[in-house]
């Protein structure tokens, strides 16, 4: 890192899904849960992460202790994926990061019996059923709560193009949606998600969150599940609109990405400058065609008024933070991205797999068992 750019935290938290590799289906056990979590606690320090329980008994969530680097989040988060992996494979499981399950039928599965997953499921009711989903979710610290709340605005407008490089939930429950994310559909169904809430000051940000905390419609911060907010407890921005990356070296890739879009928007605060801030309905419209598409049919470049490919755009956007990407010591991994491009996100891969599998000569349940197949491979590949 260069000695003229400030140091920075920052750390990831991943969902996943456990399989039986026999079948392809999800294994909603409560005991089989424990026991990962158990395993990978006994075997990575808490200065490496750490792994809990997530909403659905076939979920488990694990999260990086606070990184000063991308070479040291990228070994925290592949000794946490390692361990998750040996410890499925000791219950003869196995695990995906996959933002959905090809197969998985909502209305069949349990929640995690736990005071917090109990009070979520009886308050949200069918909208909780659904949300066989799992995401990735990226913190990065900014001490300082005004420049939290002014970048909070301005980093919207990067949420769809940070989306489009990660996404991998293209089935839901035995079809396939014709999106490349359809975790959003599902999350969108919560209340308080979204793009977030503009505000001129931190101050102005409390005195609305008091305004829902006073009321009872929430107990804290934690119940705003904004595609990017504020966190509760740490000060950092805590992007979460990404899919889960199949491939660890992709969310590495998104993670450099969004650390240096953060880092190029205090070098404009430096210089008295800030990235154009544009209306919600205007992101939101980026936000559904990411959604969507992906990559396949461009975003809007709003400064010009005109749809653009994303490969024109996302060759922008490293040019514009290849600074902050050399102070991060994170070159690799911000042009990593160029490779999820070329190569296709999960999302992409996923339906290559089935189709391939459909001209061959499969049925659709065949077809989807090998999308299973090949998640559970390339959840382990690169590390």
């Amino acid at each position: 890192m260069r000695k003229d750019q400030a140091a920075f935290t920052i750390g990831i938290e991943e969902e996943y899904l456990l399989v039986d590799p026999s079948t392809g289906e999800l294994v909603s056990e409560t005991s089989v849960q424990a026991f990962v979590i158990d395993s990978v606690k006994r075997c990575i320090g808490a200065e490496v992460g750490f792994a809990t329980p997530e909403f659905l008994r076939a979920q488990v969530e694990v999260g990086t202790g606070v990184c000063t680097s991308i070479p040291q989040l990228n070994d925290c988060l592949r000794q946490l994926r390692t361990a998750v992996g040996e410890a499925a494979a000791a219950q003869g499981l196995a695990f995906i990061a996959s933002s959905t399950h090809p197969t998985a039928i909502a209305r069949k599965l349990k929640h995690t019996d736990a005071e917090r997953y109990s009070t979520l499921a009886n308050d949200l009711q069918e909208v909780a059923r659904r949300m066989v989903i799992c995401g990735m979710h990226v913190h990065v610290g900014v001490e300082d709560r005004e420049h939290r709340i002014d970048m909070l605005g301005q980093l919207a407008y990067f949420l769809p193009h940070l989306l489009v490089l990660s996404t991998s939930s293209p089935f839901w429950e035995g079809h396939d949606t014709g999106l490349k994310c359809y975790r959003l559909s599902v999350f969108d169904e919560l209340p308080r998600t979204g793009l977030p809430e503009r505000f001129d000051s931190w101050s102005e940000y409390e005195r609305h969150l008091v305004a829902l905390t006073s009321a009872g419609a929430i107990e804290d911060s934690s119940k705003i599940w904004w595609d990017i907010r504020p966190h509760g407890k740490f000060p950092t921005l805590e992007m979460r609109v990404a899919d889960v990356c199949t491939y660890l070296n992709d969310g590495m890739a998104v993670a450099a990405l969004y650390l240096c879009l953060i880092g190029m928007l205090q070098r404009l605060r430096r210089s008295n400058q800030r990235w154009r801030t544009y209306a919600n309905m205007l992101i939101d419209e980026n936000r559904w065609r990411a959604q969507r598409y992906g990559a396949d049919e461009g975003l809007i470049d709003f400064g010009v008024g005109a749809n653009v490919p994303y490969s024109a755009l996302l060759e922008e956007m490293i040019e514009m933070v290849m600074p902050e990407a050399e102070a991060f010591d994170c070159v690799d991994e911000l042009l990593h991205s160029r490779t999820i491009l070329q190569r296709g996100t999960s999302a992409d891969q996923q339906r290559a797999v089935y189709n391939a599998a459909l001209e061959q000569g499969s049925s659709r349940e065949q077809a989807l068992k090998a999308v299973v197949d090949w998640l559970v491979e390339a959840t382990v590949a690169d590390l």
